[in-house]
């Protein structure tokens, strides 16, 4: 790396630190949203401020030329005139950037300017930007207090964002380092926010293990329709290997959605489409009233959704449900059932997190789960370790389908499931467990081989999944019984009766010690 350029490790540090000015204050689930807006403000204010330079070597003091170069940039940044109300007359005039903000840190209504920069901008990229900065509230007293202590964050947080480590223009930083950046904080925030974090977050090696799991190719038209900060879109986007493809989103949140959105760009997804929606009672990613098709559909949708609609799923105007309706009290198969019916028929692939509820529950669940089976859909059942997620200490599963499985598709004549215990094997941490690489690769290449491994996978036929009631609890499939290991009770004896000799004598040098001293 070069002299000038800014390490990944010395701006996520950064970056970070400045979280000091609103925790044990703010709320982590809220105070993520006032960090990411404005580490997001900073990069689109450096990478202008980077292209200015650039122009200025050029076109000198041709600033008319200069600015007709800077419009046509990614993202366009407004001058902002300032008016007294009364009078009418312009009491300030700045450009709607960061450094702007920096400048004016101590005036007493610099909530609201903060407010004024990030309207404008949406305004003035409405195309790119319209309704990512409606969900914040720099001026909130709700959120950072009243205004004298609201003022201090503020000031505190622009001068955070100032120091030489979060220097984001170009020349200083590779492009990847800002968008892993975002990644590093959304992580961060999840550890903290705990239970919240499941609105916005997948960890890191799950989002890789469903994106490899998923197999998108070039070309792929791939969505995630319950897609939190966009972290499972991002991995499957790296799993391409190339720029050809198109990424596509619903998340129900509008922080959340705001979050994806700058996720996206800060990434240079800028054509990603992600909608502010409800996936299962309105879902946005439609055409010609009739559900977008995609080769990949990944997801990591909230467990067990109370209330998620099913009153309006009968006069489903899509018929995802024809199934049947999954409970009022536990969405897992209403969230399925639009993902398979969103895959491009004899082509698609569904990869979806869920609980293990979801394998084995009867009623309504049995009776969808049974006809996916019989459809032919099903391709995998992968079983994981408990406590992968800051929001549950569970252990979850993967479901897997495949589309090409369906009559005329290219795998029509595969017919059996593979089941993959994986539960036993993860990096054991303090909070929370971890996937490792290796243990990522070894479910991946288990799946592709679709091979029975003892007491790790098995590749059931329909006939035994039917024998079971289709019932895709994985112990059913996978034996990981260990025999106990014989104890031999007469050296355990022996054992015992040493170890007493031993302590025997440690009493008896203890005694002679304690006689010393006290004669001392």
């Amino acid at each position: 790396m070069s002299e000038n350029k800014i390490s990944q490790k010395n701006i996520n540090n950064a970056a970070w630190a400045a979280c000091d000015t609103f925790r044990g204050v703010v709320d982590p689930a809220q105070y993520k949203d006032y960090i990411l807006v404005m580490l997001f403000l900073k990069y689109i204010s450096d990478v202008w401020k980077d292209h200015y330079e650039n122009y200025k070597k050029q076109y000198g003091n041709d600033e008319t030329r200069i600015r007709r170069k800077l419009e046509r940039e990614r993202f366009t940044l407004p001058e902002i005139e300032l008016k007294d109300e009364k009078t009418g007359e312009i009491i300030d005039k700045f450009l709607a950037d960061f450094y702007s903000l920096y400048k004016r840190r101590d005036y007493p209504n610099i909530g609201d300017l903060i407010n004024i920069v990030l309207a404008d901008i949406e305004e003035k990229n409405k195309s790119k930007l319209e309704g990512v900065f409606r969900n914040i509230d720099f001026n909130s007293e709700a959120n950072l207090g009243k205004t004298k202590d609201r003022n201090r964050r503020l000031k505190l947080l622009l001068e955070d964002f100032n120091k030489p480590e979060l220097d984001m223009r170009p020349s200083k930083v590779s492009e990847d380092v800002i968008g892993n950046t975002y990644i590093y904080l959304i992580e961060r925030f999840a550890s903290d926010a705990g239970k919240k974090a499941g609105e916005f977050y997948t960890p890191h090696k799950v989002s890789e293990l469903v994106a490899k799991l998923a197999q998108p190719k070039s070309g792929d038209k791939i969505c995630d329709p319950a897609c939190g900060s966009g972290g499972l879109l991002i991995e499957a986007a790296k799993e391409v290997g190339d720029k050809n493809f198109a990424l596509f989103g619903m998340e129900v949140n509008g922080s959340t959605w705001a979050l994806a959105r700058m996720n996206m760009f800060l990434h240079q997804i800028d054509g990603a489409r992600i909608e502010w929606c409800n996936t299962l009672t309105a879902p946005a990613l439609v055409e010609n009233d009739k559900l977008m098709k995609f080769n990949v559909v990944v997801a990591n949708p909230p467990f067990s959704l109370d209330k998620w609609g099913a009153e309006e799923a009968e006069s489903d105007i899509y018929n995802r449900f024809w199934r049947g309706i999954p409970p009022k009290s536990k969405g897992d198969w209403a969230f399925i059932t639009h993902m398979v019916e969103a895959a491009i028929e004899k082509e698609g692939r569904v990869v979806v997190v869920v609980p293990h509820g979801v394998l084995f529950r009867g009623g309504a669940e049995g009776r969808i789960r049974q006809k996916m089976i019989e459809e032919n859909i099903l391709d995998a059942v992968i079983g994981l370790p408990g406590n992968l997620f800051p929001t549950t200490s569970i252990p979850v599963a993967i479901l897997v389908f495949d589309k090409k499985r369906e009559k005329g598709g290219l795998n029509e004549n595969r017919k059996d499931v593979i089941f993959i215990d994986a539960s036993r094997e993860f990096i054991q941490g303090k909070n929370q467990n971890e996937l490792s690489e290796e243990h990522i690769n070894k479910i991946v290449e288990t799946y592709r081989k679709r091979k029975t491994v003892d007491k790790y996978s098995y590749v059931a036929t329909f006939d035994e999944i039917k024998e079971n009631e289709f019932n895709l609890n994985i112990p059913r499939y996978v034996d990981t019984f260990e025999e106990e290991e014989e104890i031999d009770i007469d050296e355990v004896q022996k054992e015992i009766e040493e170890l007493e000799k031993e302590l025997d004598e440690i009493r008896k040098q203890m005694n002679a010690k304690l006689k010393e001293i006290l004669r001392d």
